[in-house]
């Protein structure tokens, strides 16, 4: 019986990219001549255990969980999207009398999804006004369109975005919006890992998405994605992003 690989994306990609990933699992399969069932999670915690309970074999990482996944899981980082970095942009309605970061106050109600690393930096940047946890009402939301929408209906004073789903927003939406602030952490970025049970084809994946662009049929997938192309992630660069975030959860 043949063997059912499953990768699965990070929960916080833009909807207007689901088609894409299905069309790149087709592509993997085919070039890479394995069965690969591409599984979508709602939620991280709900992906967190299928990983926990290794049935994850690839994954497009966010880079809070590849700490997880690389020190305690065993999975190795093989490439990451040409130029996008996981950057957290700060927002308030248009007609909020906020216009710094520093004049949010204490109680400030702000709306965000579980993605990890984009409210650990978002929190980290509300520092400036001497916010935390414990003195912020929390509007937990299930997507980034819910939290433009919790900004809209009044529910919230403050929401945090990857700047990939604030760019994506629509512009009717984007102009009852104002961005206060983004973050300029370049180097955190999200990844493609390979678990242990694919180790002895990391160097034909990694080559295979290097070089997607430039094989049949690939250029049109990048597009589907809303990627550039591949680059490749060494030992190194994967260990330094993954000190980086280790640095930003100890803040």
């Amino acid at each position: 019986m043949e063997t059912v690989h499953q990768l699965t994306v990070s929960p916080d990609f833009t909807p207007d990219h689901i088609s894409g990933w299905y069309v790149f699992n087709t592509w993997l399969q085919r070039n890479l001549g394995l069965h690969i069932h591409l599984e979508m999670y709602d939620s991280f915690e709900a992906q967190r255990q299928a990983i926990q309970a290794d049935r994850v074999d690839m994954i497009y990482a966010n880079p809070y969980d590849a700490s997880m996944l690389v020190r305690e899981k065993g999975f190795r980082a093989v490439a990451r999207p040409l130029g996008i970095a996981d950057e957290c942009v700060i927002v308030v309605p248009a007609e909020s009398t906020v216009q710094h970061v520093e004049d949010l106050q204490p109680g400030a109600r702000v709306a965000s999804t579980d993605d990890p690393d984009i409210r650990l930096v978002g929190m980290i940047m509300l520092e400036a006004a001497d916010l935390h946890k414990g003195n912020i009402e929390s509007v937990p939301v299930d997507g980034y369109v819910l939290v433009a929408k919790a900004l809209l209906q009044g529910r919230a004073d403050v929401g945090f975005f990857l700047k990939d789903a604030w760019d994506g927003l629509s512009n009717a939406v984007r102009k009852q919006l104002r961005p206060l602030v983004t973050s300029q952490i370049s180097d955190i970025q999200h990844a493609f890992l390979v678990g242990p049970h694919l180790a002895g084809s990391v160097e034909d994946i990694q080559g295979l998405l290097v070089r997607m662009g430039e094989i049949e049929k690939g250029a049109g997938v990048l597009e589907s994605l809303g990627f550039q192309g591949w680059e490749a992630l060494d030992h190194e660069e994967t260990e330094f992003m993954i000190d980086l975030m280790d640095t930003l959860k100890a803040e």
